[in-house]
């Protein structure tokens, strides 16, 4: 199992290892004697790092970036006795894993307090312009001076690196956090954006009126069904209705009581249907259904007795006028041509009902191929 970045140190997370300590002083020509040097050196150091470090702050604290950084007086007080252990472990001689830890976390602190890299730059640059008038001040000899200032260069970039790779490093996880923000937020926006399309399809699929389904997935649905029977063989039967004297229903009570009755009739169809039924209003106070798996006799007991007694508890002068067409399993008809043949029924029905308060039914409804 991967471990969180907070079960790691830094150089763990950063892979740091003494074999890579050993190649950085490689690269940059730190040796042995350049350690010695420098070692042999704090004793010096020691005698003068209380006013080295309160001369750095004093040149820091001028400059007004720095010092809003700082803030106040505690803050200082506890930068100067940082500032003094920093200062001795450049001259402790021995520059191993837990002094590379030590100068990583440097950067860290100054990344996450937000001082910038050219203010570090310009703070290292003002302790080697402070270390060097101590060395020109006490290393008389040309050669000892020269070969302290070069350990001292090449120790003082040795811990530049490190510091900028935990900048850099922060700088790029900081990046992969926002990046990872940005795609939750993107993955969520496009859930979201599903869900909302998912429900305007919904929306789309039912007509708002009635509960029924909308008359644009009617080819669709019709086209699916007749496939799906003709490899089960099985016969489908598509039934067409409208509500008899609709207009004169509007005409004579308004539209609000018309609406009223398109509801109670979607009702009703739902009611008495299966789940596997389809069932769609086409238009105005027409409706058209989809039987899978139903014969013409089935689909006239349960759209033409139980519709009507349906109905009726809510109405009593209110009758419709049905059509029912049977396809398969023998042989199936096209879409179009069957919803066209259902139509011609139900008008046929409408033709021979008589205006009284029973359901008309579809005359001369045989089997369609």
């Amino acid at each position: 199992m991967e471990l969180k970045q907070t079960d790691q140190t830094l150089l763990e997370q950063m892979r740091i290892t003494e074999f890579d300590i050993e190649n950085r002083k490689l690269l940059l020509a730190l040796s042995d004697e350049d350690f010695k040097r420098l070692k042999g050196y704090r004793a010096i150091i020691e005698g003068r790092v209380d006013a080295l470090v309160e001369a750095f702050y004093q040149m820091q604290t001028s400059v007004a970036e720095i010092a809003l950084l700082i803030g106040d007086a505690d803050t200082l007080d506890r930068l100067k006795n940082a500032q003094r252990r920093y200062v001795l472990d450049l001259f402790s001689g021995l520059y191993d894993l837990e002094y590379v830890n030590n100068r990583l976390r440097i950067g860290l602190v100054h990344k996450r307090i937000g001082v910038e890299p050219k203010l570090y730059l310009s703070a290292i640059n003002t302790l080697k312009s402070l270390l060097l008038e101590i060395i020109f001040e006490t290393l008389t000899d040309k050669a000892e001076r020269q070969g302290m200032l070069a350990a001292l260069d090449k120790l003082l970039l040795f811990d530049i690196t490190l510091v900028f790779e935990t900048y850099i490093r922060s700088l790029v996880s900081e990046i992969e956090i926002s990046k990872e923000k940005s795609e939750r937020y993107a993955c969520a926006l496009e859930e979201k954006v599903r869900e909302r399309t998912q429900q305007l399809e919904e929306l789309t699929r039912v007509d708002s009126l009635t509960g029924l389904l909308s008359v644009r997935y009617l080819n669709e649905t019709l086209t699916r069904t007749l496939r799906i029977a003709q490899r089960r063989h099985e016969p489908v039967s598509i039934v067409y209705m409208d509500i008899n004297e609709f207009k004169a229903i509007n005409d004579n009570h308004g539209h609000p009581h018309g609406d009223h009755i398109l509801r109670a009739v979607g009702a009703a169809i739902k009611k008495i249907s299966r789940e596997e039924d389809c069932c769609f209003r086409y238009g105005g106070d027409e409706f058209c259904l989809i039987l899978p798996n139903c014969q013409e006799e089935q689909a006239r007991e349960r759209y033409v007795n139980r519709l009507s007694a349906e109905i009726s508890q809510c109405f009593k002068n209110v009758t419709l006028s049905i059509g029912i067409v049977q396809t398969g399993p023998d042989k199936y008809g096209e879409p179009d041509t069957l919803i066209r043949k259902a139509d011609e029924q139900m008008y046929a029905a409408k033709k021979a009902s008589k205006t009284d308060d029973r359901i008309g039914d579809a005359v001369d409804v045989g089997k369609t191929a």
